[in-house]
């Protein structure tokens, strides 16, 4: 959920302009000599996986990043450059030829090369493997034959070695952003050592996962505990700046804000909300703010029957005070959200939401009782992310407005929510947020709206809305896609299978060990500037 991907926590808060630097100065809390053989302690939650075509939230991702590097990053105007590719270029957006940079090797010794692009991709693409980020290779020719409890082929028919560092992928229909896709975790790939037989991953490699980036696994994933790695010395790239980087996993934010406070942990990535008001002081110049890609929603279970009426959405979207929200638990750190992506990407219209989106008591009220809706609501969130607070808020505030009986339930885990949802168990209305995979409109439409979407948990499905997307996705440029990602975007305000909260910023901070502590729009800590201080 990158953010890349599903959210776990409560991002705060927002710049006026996404497309600023930091505004914090990333400074080291005094002039201490760097230490390359210490390692640096950064928080996360709990992931639910961490198998690159599996992992579709933002903790899963933060450890990815230190085990593999991408075939594309993204440079200050958020376009694609190379990083273990080569070059990646197309005549016609629809054939697109991979040269891979030589040097690369896994951490168990292998050479990378075009097979192991080839093996992982078409185990994430192949449904019976379950994958979350399956979704990411619809694209692809031959994912059609890939689907279903019976499949007609195991491999995509759109992948073709060309030689051991060069492979071509054929698209079903042209895309011209295809390249930017390549920046997500399931385009990583995977070793030889990662499949006990072809295209059947090998038991125990989830627990520690052999990558091919700046860092190896130390030991196994410690499930509620922690995830270690430590500087792999082959990689070819930028070497990082600490020997390793322990990941520690937090039930509860306000620990990891204390442990930062007395310098035990030395990177949290969100600042709980209680403490929002006092980090400026708490911790001077290594509280940060930084760009984020983050929108926070509240999602509808539209599979079931009481929330299948729009207009019952529609209602309780017009029952939420968000102004309200933000000034009383986000001290206005946060700006609120009508829209279904973020300014962060070309093409982002103000509330874009519309009339549904504007705080109307009355009106909701009236129009809740005529459409039928429940007389008790459910609000289900994740009990590790911080977000206690403004649910209850939005509890009060439905309770008031629509006169039901409102109540939240906590989760323990991000993961847990997730398993929940995904199985369609009856959890209510249920807490979102997402942080773009790669800087495009598409991005925030398809895997949470299309019918087939990666992280649609919510079992919305409109033909129309398919329609428009696939017609954006094949566009010969990027003004005439975002004309087609509007006009669904139009669909989604019609139809509101979520209600658009609130636009995150990262707000973070960390302890006096640690320097150049930077954190980029897809909600991960940058491992290869930080440094550690002696």
């Amino acid at each position: 959920m990158r953010v890349r991907r599903l959210a776990a926590w409560t991002a705060l808060p927002l710049a006026v302009t996404l497309g600023l630097v930091a505004c914090g100065s990333g400074g080291d809390g005094g002039s201490g000599e760097s230490d390359p053989n210490a390692a640096v302690r950064i928080e996360i939650a709990e992931p639910q996986h961490l198998v690159p075509t599996n992992t579709n939230e933002t903790s899963g991702s933060q450890v990815l990043s230190a085990l593999f590097s991408p075939l594309v990053d993204y440079d200050e105007a958020h376009k694609p450059y190379e990083v273990a590719a080569e070059s990646i270029t197309s005549e016609d957006n629809t054939t697109w030829t991979i040269k891979l940079k030589d040097g690369y090797t896994f951490h168990n010794g292998e050479a990378v090369t075009a097979e192991n692009y080839i093996d992982a991709w078409n185990y994430g693409a192949y449904a019976p493997n379950g994958q979350n980020s399956s979704y990411f290779f619809e694209k692809i020719a031959g994912y059609d034959d890939l689907q279903g409890d019976s499949p007609k082929a195991e491999t995509l028919s759109g992948l073709k070695k060309v030689d051991d560092l060069t492979f071509t992928v054929t698209l079903s229909q042209p895309y011209s952003e295809f390249k930017a896709m390549l920046g997500y975790t399931a385009f990583y790939p995977l070793p030889k050592a990662a499949f006990s037989a072809p295209g059947e991953l090998a038991e125990g490699y989830e627990q520690a996962p052999i990558g091919q980036g700046p860092f190896k696994m130390k030991g196994t994933w410690q499930h509620d505990a922690k995830v270690e790695v430590e500087r792999y010395d082959a990689f070819p790239g930028e070497q990082p700046k600490v020997a390793g980087v322990e990941f520690r996993i937090y039930q509860q934010l306000t620990a990891a804000y204390a442990d930062v406070l007395s310098d035990n942990l030395d990177v949290i990535k969100t600042i709980p909300t209680e403490n929002l008001s006092t980090a400026g002081t708490d911790l001077g110049d290594r509280f940060q703010q930084s760009p984020a890609s983050s929108l926070h929603f509240l999602a509808f279970p539209t599979f079931q029957e009481e929330f299948s009426n729009p207009d019952v959405r529609k209602a309780i979207s017009m029952a939420i005070d968000r102004e309200e929200i933000t000034r009383s638990i986000f001290k206005d750190s946060q700006q609120p959200a009508r829209s279904f992506v973020s300014p962060a990407v070309a093409g982002y219209r103000e509330n874009t939401v519309g009339a549904s989106g504007e705080f109307d008591p009355a009106k909701a009220k009236t129009l809740y009782q005529a459409a039928g809706g429940p007389s008790k609501i459910t609000l289900s969130y994740n009990g590790d992310g911080g977000h206690k607070d403004w649910i209850d808020a939005t509890c009060n505030q439905l309770k008031a407005n629509l006169g039901v009986d409102c109540v939240g339930t906590a989760e323990p885990k991000f993961a847990d929510l997730l398993t929940k949802v995904k199985a369609k168990q009856p959890v209510g209305l249920f807490r979102m947020g997402w942080v773009m995979d790669y800087p495009s409109m598409e991005n925030y439409l398809g895997p949470l709206y299309s019918t087939n979407g990666s992280s649609n948990y919510y079992g919305y499905s409109n033909p129309d809305f398919d329609r428009l997307l696939a017609e954006g996705a094949s566009a010969p440029d990027e003004e005439a896609a975002i004309k087609k990602y509007q006009e669904a975007e139009d669909l989604l305000a019609e139809d509101l299978p979520v209600v658009p909260l609130r636009f995150g910023q990262n707000n973070f901070g960390h302890s006096t060990k640690v320097k150049n502590v930077e954190m980029d729009l897809f909600d991960r800590i940058d491992l290869i500037k930080i440094e550690a201080i002696k």
